[in-house]
């Protein structure tokens, strides 16, 4: 079992707003130690896989850049990880992800969530689950917070993910299909090999997917943390 986490707040979620700022591009693996907050950074140049290695999932299919993106193919799970470090809270991912063929999850994120990981799943559990693996030892489909989402063939979706103020939030395309404070909830991954996705990681499932426009940006610490 990976560790959990077990948080107390009180509070409202309030939905936030992505800037569209020109991402900048950093070094693979290097995290500036204090960025603006609205400035983005980009985690993939779209003609290598530099700053990547290919998870090591069993029966894993191919992993190749074309046409500027990432396409994992069709395998048990095939996957992406960030080789340096990343923050563990106070950011938001953005990327773009299609399925091009399959009927699983294609854009799924594995992410630190403060001192454990959760998984952002994307058409999953017959290609249109959405939600979070795991909460309180509860996969995407059995946590109750999961929405049912059509994605179609051979189509980009925008997708962004925030963890910040003890909270996950996420949106596709500007919806918000994620939004859960940390209050009581028991945060972790779920058993098996999506673990070596971390510490972030992309997958899919049975499902060729193709990724790009991966970017990242740090968001301002909580007041109470700030000097």
């Amino acid at each position: 079992m990976s560790r959990k986490l077990f948080c107390w707040i009180i509070g409202t979620a309030l939905c936030a707003t992505a800037g569209l700022s020109q991402a900048q591009e950093i070094l693979p693996g290097k995290i500036p130690a204090q960025p603006d907050s609205d400035e983005w950074h980009s985690l993939f140049d779209g003609k290598s896989l530099t700053g990547w290695k290919e998870t090591p999932f069993t029966a894993r299919g191919k992993v190749a850049v074309e046409n500027e993106s990432a396409i994992l193919e069709k395998g048990f799970m095939t996957g992406i990880t960030w080789v340096g470090d990343f923050p563990k809270a106070d950011y938001e991912v953005r990327y773009q992800a299609m399925r091009i063929q399959g009927r699983d999850f294609f854009g799924t994120l594995t992410f630190p969530v403060y001192d454990t990981f959760c998984t952002l799943i994307v058409g999953g559990w017959g290609g249109m689950l959405v939600g979070l693996s795991s909460l309180d030892d509860m996969d995407a489909s059995e946590n109750g917070l999961s929405i049912m989402r059509q994605f179609n063939q051979g189509q980009w979706y925008s997708i962004r993910l925030r963890v910040a103020d003890y909270s996950i939030q996420a949106w596709i395309d500007e919806e918000q299909v994620v939004g859960v404070y940390l209050a009581g909830r028991y945060v972790g991954l779920r058993r098996g090999e999506i673990a070596l996705s971390k510490p972030l990681g992309f997958a899919t499932y049975g499902t060729t997917g193709a990724l790009r426009k991966i970017e990242y940006r740090v968001l301002p610490a909580p007041k109470e943390n700030n000097p």
